[in-house]
């Protein structure tokens, strides 16, 4: 658990997206995160403070004169607690309040007192969002360092259409995984490449393999929360890349080629963990094949060596540093370290799809991570952001000794 330690005080104020706040009460907890509620009292009339208590595992503040809690001084112990403020949703009663310094409650006091990073997210009405008084007052909060996650824009509860939204509990816990990640890759540019690619046979079959681009996205999004430039490079995939991130959707091997080998000189680091095709189809049919009494030949021709083109291509330099995956059915380590050696690699990612729980699809992973010396750290079966944040701290150390 990346966030397990680091403290989390959800205010909750009065808007119908206020129900939103029990999935990412339960998302925060789930990523090792402690969370405190408070809530104002119109928050109360659309979601329980039991409820929230339960899911959170901490008494919930509702009340500023609530005699056991405050002769400890508890809303001043509270806004000292959390590593990072979220609201969620954001009024623009309460985004009001906040840009004319009035702490009127519990909510509105503890952001006055509080030093933690704030996180607003707005919640309301498309012609309130949208009105000059609560674009004023966010800009004015913009000014002092809050951050603001803009809301989504669709059908609102009032029967509206427009920017108002709260934006999804995933986008939310994403965004509060940046503010809480130290920023050490600051000023770094990251590539990665994610998915399968797709090498079409007629125009409506290809050939192809199981990746899901799990692993490619995991390393994007932690390199984006430790704040690199990050440039995604993504077969076909159903993942959504966090905010931020420069995204280029590809289908085939040389599509991804085109994309990546402009790029590669540009980054201090390249991570290939796409699967890349090794063939394609001589001449895709152009229409639709149909099925023949006869067996039906397909010519194959080797696909371009993306990650062995950039690996030879840089020659003596250490930049950008290179890492490559491999995934094996057998000789798993002799198979990897070839790889890395005739690919001019600073390290390699081999990956066993024999074992359950790893390679393809699975959203956990066991991999050797091996170096140009020969050197093996066997990690056990973890997340695929797990191993993400191992591999980054590999890849941050390699660009510190260059940087030296």
């Amino acid at each position: 658990m990346m966030l397990e330690g680091k403290t989390v005080l959800l205010g909750i104020s009065g808007g119908i997206a206020a129900y939103k706040a029990a999935e990412l009460v339960r998302l925060l907890v789930k990523g090792g995160i402690e969370v405190h509620v408070v809530m104002t009292a119109n928050a109360q009339r659309f979601i329980t403070p039991l409820t929230l208590q339960t899911l959170s595992g901490n008494p919930v503040g509702t009340d500023l004169f609530n005699l056991e809690r405050e002769s400890r001084i508890g809303h001043i112990r509270l806004a000292r607690a959390p590593d990072l403020v979220i609201l969620a949703p954001a009024t623009a009663n309460l985004i009001g309040k906040m840009a004319a310094g009035i702490a009127d409650d519990y909510l509105t006091t503890i952001l006055l007192a509080t030093t933690a990073p704030v996180l607003i997210c707005p919640s309301m009405n498309a012609r309130m969002y949208q009105h000059p008084i609560t674009q004023r007052n966010l800009q004015s909060l913009r000014q002092l360092d809050y951050v603001i996650l803009e809301p989504e824009v669709g059908d609102l509860a009032c029967g509206e259409e427009g920017a108002g939204r709260l934006v999804s509990p995933p986008v939310i816990l994403e965004t509060a995984h940046r503010l809480l990640t130290l920023p050490s890759l600051a000023g770094r540019r990251i590539l990665v490449s994610a998915g399968p690619t797709w090498e079409p046979f007629d125009p409506v079959r290809f050939i192809s393999n199981p990746s899901s681009g799990k692993m490619g996205y995991a390393l994007a999004a932690v390199a984006h929360r430790r704040a690199a430039e990050v440039h995604l490079v993504s077969g076909p995939s159903s993942l959504s890349a966090p905010s931020g991130i420069h995204l280029a959707k590809v289908r085939t091997a040389q599509e991804m080629h085109d994309v990546i080998v402009p790029l590669a000189p540009q980054m201090d680091a390249v991570i290939m963990a796409a699967a890349v095709g090794d063939y394609r189809p001589r001449q895709p049919a152009p229409q639709k094949v149909k099925k023949l009494k006869t067996e039906e030949k397909v010519a194959l021709v080797k696909n371009p060596d993306i990650l062995g083109h950039l690996g030879h291509c840089r020659g003596a330099s250490e930049r950008p540093v290179l890492i490559g995956f491999a995934a094996e059915t057998e000789n798993l380590i002799a198979n990897a370290r070839e790889k890395l050696i005739q690919k001019n690699l600073d390290l390699i990612v081999a990956n066993d799809l024999t074992q359950t729980g790893s390679g393809f699809g699975w959203d956990t992973n066991q991999v050797k991570i091996i170096d140009r010396r020969g050197n093996v750290t066997e990690l056990p079966s973890l997340t695929k952001e797990q191993v993400a944040e191992l591999l980054l701290d590999r890849v941050q150390a390699l660009l510190d000794r260059v940087a030296r």
